[in-house]
């Protein structure tokens, strides 16, 4: 059974949430402070988290910055009643994989929750015996969401796990923003094409020698990027 930790400060939407989220058959944890679920995050295995932004004590925002920085790659889902593109652009550079903005509805976030957990190991990277495969300064595993410089691990959030495997698999070739935002993100989300670039920038201060130099995730002005592997 999936687990999924709510951390959100309205009491109704809480109770609401949980209720659904059972009766589609999670395991369901909750916490209504940041303080608190930024504790239950870091002490527990999730494989999902619906994170709001705006929370008593410790912000959606910051929760998510830490986490990540723990090297806890959870799927986090941000929720807010925020729509300003800047709100949405700095929850997904801090290392969040989707935003919903309330007042949303429950078959829209059921859609989202299903079709990132289709994809998304949960917790802390680990080691394991599986293949890795060398891209720029990193060894990469993406079956299981594992990067390594040397034997030192690299911070990577999901996101920016699935957009290198999507150049990998498509090197050579020119691929446009647009691909990128359908194919990575899906139709349904209203993601811009700086927030594209800004993860290509992310990409590439861990894989270049010389990220204002760039030698494997090239820039096709007016289009898109490639990636060049020798």
């Amino acid at each position: 059974m999936k687990k999924i930790l709510i951390v959100e400060d309205e009491l109704n939407m809480v109770n609401g949430l949980e209720d659904n989220l059972e009766f589609e058959g999670y395991e369901v944890d909750t916490a209504m402070e940041g303080s608190s679920g930024l504790q239950k995050i870091q002490e527990n295995r999730y494989d999902l988290i619906l994170l709001d932004v705006m929370l008593p004590e410790i912000s959606g925002f910051d929760i998510c910055k830490t986490a990540r920085k723990e090297g806890i790659n959870t799927p986090i889902i941000l929720l807010t009643a925020k729509g300003e593109e800047i709100d949405k652009v700095l929850g997904l550079e801090l290392g969040a994989d989707d935003y919903i903005t309330k007042p949303f509805s429950l078959r829209e976030l059921l859609a989202r929750i299903k079709a990132i957990l289709r994809r998304a190991p949960a917790g802390k990277a680990e080691s394991v015996e599986s293949e890795f495969i060398r891209i720029g300064n990193i060894s990469v595993n993406f079956k299981n969401y594992l990067a390594l410089e040397g034997t030192n691990e690299i911070k990577m959030s999901y996101k920016e796990f699935e957009i290198l495997h999507y150049l990998y698999m498509n090197a050579g070739k020119i691929i446009q923003r647009d691909d990128l935002m359908s194919d990575v993100w899906g139709i349904e989300y209203d993601i811009s094409t700086r927030t594209v670039d800004n993860f290509i920038l992310k990409l590439r201060q861990k894989i270049e020698v010389d990220p204002n130099n760039p030698k494997i995730i090239l820039t096709v002005h007016g289009i898109g990027y490639k990636m060049i592997l020798c």
